[in-house]
C-alpha cells in the first residue's frame, strides 16, 4: 500500500536538506492522490519554502516543523477569506479511498480552477503552477500547447508573475458494462488502443513531480505552457535539463 501524503510530509521532515528560502510561503490545493503525494514528497523535502500549506476539509494534526493546513469552509473558493502565499500549486488527483487522512484534504475539480485561482490571487499568490490531465485524443495540436480552454485563458489574466501549466497524459478512463454485443464490440476495437502514440501515454508520477519542482525553480516571469509530450521526452531523460532546454528556448 503506498504512503499517504501525510506520511510523506512526516518522512520529507525527518530527512536532511538544504535550509528553506526565507520567508518564502507554498499552498498546495489538490494534494491528493498519488501524484500530490510526489509532489509533497519533492517539494517538502527540498525545504524550499520556509511554509507549507495544504488545503483541507477537516483538521489535520501532523507535528510537522513548516507544514500545516488551511481548512476550506465549503466548496466555493470564491467565497473564501484570502490566505497568505507565495506560490501555489492546483492538482486534480482523486483522494485514495484506503487513505483516511488523504481523505480529509481538499481536491478541486477543473470547474473549480478560475475560483481557485481567484482565491490565490487574494492570497498574495505570484507564482502559480496548474498540473492538468490530459485526455488524449481531445485537444487540437495547437491547443495542446497552447491555452486549451477559457477557464485556462481567464486564469492567465488575473495578473500572477509566473503562471505554469503543466498537461500529463492520463489513459482513457475504462469502459463501463453493458449489453453482451456492445462489450463485445468494445473489446475487438480495443486493439486500436496500441495505437496511441507513445507521447500520449501517461508519465509517471514522479517524473511529473520532478518537472513541476524543475520548472518552478527555473522558470521566469511569464505564462509558461508545457505540452503533454514536452513531459513525457522530458522524463526520459534529465529531467532539470529538458526544463532548462524548454524554457531557454521560449525566452530565446
Amino acid at each position: 500500500m503506498g504512503e499517504s501524503p501525510i506520511q510523506a510530509l512526516r518522512a520529507a521532515a525527518r530527512g536532511a536538506g538544504p535550509a528553506p528560502a526565507r520567508g518564502l510561503r507554498l499552498v498546495i490545493a489538490g494534494a491528493t492522490g498519488v501524484l500530490g503525494n510526489e509532489v509533497l514528497r519533492r517539494l517538502v523535502g527540498q525545504q524550499r519554502y520556509a511554509a507549507t500549506q495544504v488545503l483541507a476539509r477537516e483538521p489535520i494534526t501532523a507535528g510537522l516543523r513548516g507544514v500545516g493546513t488551511t481548512l476550506v469552509p465549503n466548496d466555493d473558493p470564491a467565497s473564501w477569506p484570502p490566505g497568505a502565499a507565495d506560490t501555489g500549486i492546483v492538482l486534480f488527483d482523486p483522494p485514495r479511498l484506503f487513505h483516511d487522512r488523504e481523505r480529509a484534504l481538499w481536491t478541486p475539480t477543473p470547474q473549480q480552477l478560475p475560483a481557485l485561482a481567484q482565491w490565490m490571487r487574494r492570497s498574495g499568490v505570484g507564482t502559480l503552477a496548474v498540473v492538468l490531465p490530459h485526455a488524449q485524443a481531445r485537444l487540437p495540436e495547437a491547443l495542446k500547447r497552447g491555452l486549451a480552454s477559457l477557464d485556462e485563458h481567464a486564469v492567465a489574466t488575473l495578473g500572477f508573475d509566473r503562471l505554469l501549466i503543466v498537461r500529463s497524459a492520463q489513459k482513457p478512463a475504462p469502459a463501463g458494462g453493458g449489453a453482451l454485443l456492445p462489450r463485445l464490440a468494445r473489446f475487438m476495437l480495443s486493439v486500436f488502443g496500441y495505437m496511441v502514440p507513445s507521447s500520449e501515454q501517461p508519465v509517471r508520477s514522479p517524473k511529473v513531480a520532478e518537472f513541476v519542482s524543475a520548472a518552478l525553480q527555473a522558470s521566469p516571469p511569464g505564462i509558461h505552457i508545457a505540452s503533454s509530450e514536452l513531459v513525457w521526452h522530458a522524463a526520459q531523460g534529465d529531467v532539470q535539463r529538458a526544463v532548462h532546454e524548454w524554457l531557454g528556448a521560449e525566452s530565446g
